[in-house]
């Protein structure tokens, strides 16, 4: 029994990686990781570096006083003055990258919103708050009261830590993300080429004539699929730590940030790796092993690429944290459970949830594909 198994497996393996395009995908995919994170780290670098002089053009719909112009001066704004339909035009036009119009003491910033406005509103509301603390200096000046007793009552100071780190929580995050697409893109095409591919090429059929139980058989195979997907995630996962350290030197957002992985966070990075590879590794198999051909088994899968995807990007985005309920629901939990690690919140209970979970779900599946007829003599 233990020596079916064992030689189902080798023929896997065998087959794996005598393919191209099954070695293609375990090893050439990853390589996208870490042009997706240094892309993305030159993209974070160029915002938080944008030359001032890209969106300081400002209109006012309104004279300035002297100590508006000398501030304005003094943050590098560029005036343009004009009434509002003419500052209208202008911004229409492309000339100004934001103007303001006055309704008594109210100022209103005018723009779209797009990104460039964005940063030009960020200066101009600095610009206000600063000229606000000049005319309220001055105010206190004139009625003989201490300035400095009123305005800094309170000081505030922000202390970033490390981890918390916007763009090092980003890159890293959104990496794990696309190691979880490459694994499931390098996983459908071997769950693919063992199932439906060897139906259609008429190989399992004589694989089945041998002495070898249903259940090796499906055992091989899926063992052989988990491998390939392991093997992809592993190789990611050591492209995207070699691109941190690539980014750590390039890029100036990263001085003074220590952005590597702990060892902790490694170790169970490594786990959720494991165990994503050995679920969608199942699915697959079982997804695949409905169809009769090797493209119709193609498209049943395709979506798989975007259900491993979007759950986890979502939930990113909205800053979901772990829990004991969301560590069993399929997809979502290996995301979350991961973003909770790299946030430095290793949750022992979820991840263990995560794990047993995987079991069962694995466990389902092959008990749908030994009572189906894909793989009975």
């Amino acid at each position: 029994m233990k020596s079916n198994l064992w030689n189902m497996l080798k023929k896997e393996l065998r087959e794996l990686f005598r393919d191209k395009k099954s070695l293609a995908m375990m090893l050439i995919i990853p390589i996208f990781i870490p042009l997706i994170m240094l892309g993305m780290s030159a993209l974070f670098e160029a915002q938080a570096n944008k030359d001032i002089e890209d969106y300081n053009k400002i209109g006012f719909a309104y004279d300035l006083t002297q100590e508006e112009k000398a501030l304005a001066e003094e943050m590098e704004i560029e005036i343009k003055t004009g009434t509002e339909e003419e500052l209208k035009k202008q911004y229409e036009n492309g000339e100004i990258n934001l103007y303001v119009t006055k309704d008594n003491n109210k100022y209103i910033l005018n723009s779209n919103g797009d990104e460039t406005s964005t940063y030009s509103e960020n200066l101009v509301e600095t610009f206000y708050n600063t000229y606000k603390q000049i005319l309220q200096q001055n105010y206190l000046q004139t009625n003989n009261i201490n300035p400095e007793e009123v305005l800094n009552i309170i000081t505030v100071e922000t202390n970033i830590f490390e981890e918390d780190n916007f763009f090092v929580s980003y890159i890293k995050n959104y990496a794990f993300l696309f190691i979880i697409m490459a694994i499931t893109v390098s996983a459908t095409y071997p769950a693919t080429d063992t199932t439906a591919g060897e139906k259609e090429r008429g190989t399992l059929e004589t694989l089945l004539t041998f002495p070898i139980r249903s259940k090796d058989i499906i055992i091989g195979k899926f063992l052989g699929v988990s491998i390939s997907s392991i093997i992809t995630g592993l190789i990611s996962l050591v492209l995207a730590i070699i691109s941190l350290i690539i980014a750590k030197d390039m890029f100036t957002i990263y001085d003074g940030i220590d952005i590597m992985f702990t060892a902790e966070s490694l170790i169970f990075a490594v786990v959720v790796i494991i165990a994503y590879s050995f679920f969608i590794s199942g699915l697959c198999i079982a997804i695949a092993s409905t169809s009769k051909t090797f493209k119709e088994a193609q498209s049943a899968l395709t979506p798989l690429t975007f259900i491993s995807f979007f759950p986890g990007m979502i939930a990113f985005m909205v800053g979901v944290e772990g829990t004991p309920l969301l560590s069993i629901i399929p997809f979502l939990n290996f995301t979350v459970i991961f973003t909770d690690i790299n946030a430095g919140r290793i949750d022992y209970l979820n991840i263990f949830l995560m794990a047993i979970s995987t079991i069962i779900y694995i466990s389902i599946v092959f008990k749908y594909i030994i009572r189906g007829r894909s793989f009975n003599p």
